[in-house]
């Protein structure tokens, strides 16, 4: 069988049987495209570990806008996608390279970032509250860090999804995987307070305030964008002093952090986060070191005189 051929059956699989989203099908389709582009139109049976290993070698030269280099990273996201195609070849009877054959780079994981208590306080104070653009600034912000969503689910909320009294409700995060979401008083409290303000009937619960260009012609506010939202807390911490990158991501490692330095099982942080693997998790635990120092130190035996 053809590869293109075979590819469009698979991203069909993908959307079809495995329910996934479009942005994900989009995906794979870039990252399988790129095989294409370097191979041309071949057939699958010629995908061999020789022509992967050209195709990754010409990945790993490939530049992009801002880099001359492609990322380990990204070169990886074209490998998985690659054994996830070749898997679905395997189950359709399709003579294919087996999957287990495409080994991932090795990359070394970038620390993580977290923002201190002093640094989220002078984040949380940094929005305009007069002003409805800068409450909703303030719920997103308090919403992030209380609750350790993406920020593909916050900006994918509506307003009746949130249930503010109870402080508890249901996300559909990566791989189309339902978690609660749980929220402090706090953060509960700024959300209605941005609801009560608003005069619109928009669905969305965060959009965008800028003009008549975000207004449709029904009247109804566009829905803010995971991008306008990383600009909004890049700018935050910008005026809050904060010397670090942040982004909504920081505001999520903030959350497990937290929760992990007041006592919280890594079981539970997992499951909070709606990670799929411990693993994944498993990237807070060198951050809580030292409090486990202090814990060591303060309940383990002295040495025997």
């Amino acid at each position: 069988m053809r590869y293109y051929k075979a590819k469009v059956d698979f991203l069909e699989y993908l959307e079809v049987e495995q329910n996934r989203s479009q942005r994900t099908i989009s995906n794979y389709d870039h990252y399988l495209t790129r095989l294409s582009d370097f191979a041309g139109d071949i057939s699958v049976a010629e995908i061999t570990p020789e022509l992967v290993r050209k195709w990754r070698l010409w990945l790993n030269r490939l530049g992009t806008y801002t880099s001359d280099e492609l990322q380990k990273n990204t070169q990886n996201y074209h490998l998985i996608a690659l054994r996830s195609f070749l898997k679905f070849c395997a189950k359709r009877d399709i003579p294919a390279l087996p999957a287990d054959k495409i080994e991932l780079s090795k990359v070394v994981r970038k620390q993580v970032t977290f923002l201190n208590e002093g640094e989220l306080v002078r984040l949380f104070e940094q929005p305009t509250i007069n002003t409805i653009a800068g409450l909703r600034d303030r719920a997103i912000l308090e919403l992030l860090f209380s609750s350790g969503l993406r920020v593909s689910e916050l900006v994918g909320l509506d307003k009746e999804h949130i249930n503010l009294k109870r402080k508890e409700f249901m996300v559909r995060g990566k791989g189309q995987k339902d978690r609660p979401i749980f929220i402090s008083d706090t953060a509960a409290e700024w959300v209605q307070l941005y609801i009560d303000k608003r005069q619109d009937n928009t669905r969305p619960l965060f959009v965008r305030y800028g003009g008549r260009k975000d207004i449709d012609r029904s009247g109804n506010y566009h829905r803010l964008t995971a991008r306008s939202v990383q600009r909004i807390v890049a700018n935050y911490a910008l005026l809050a002093g904060i010397t670090k990158h942040v982004s909504p991501h920081t505001l999520r490692h903030s959350f497990a952090t937290d929760l992990l330095m007041n006592g919280a099982d890594l079981r539970s942080v997992q499951a909070m986060l709606g990670h799929s693997n411990i693993a994944t998790t498993q990237i807070y635990t060198h951050v809580t070191d030292p409090h486990l120092r202090k814990v060591h130190e303060q309940f383990h035996a002295k040495h025997p005189k």
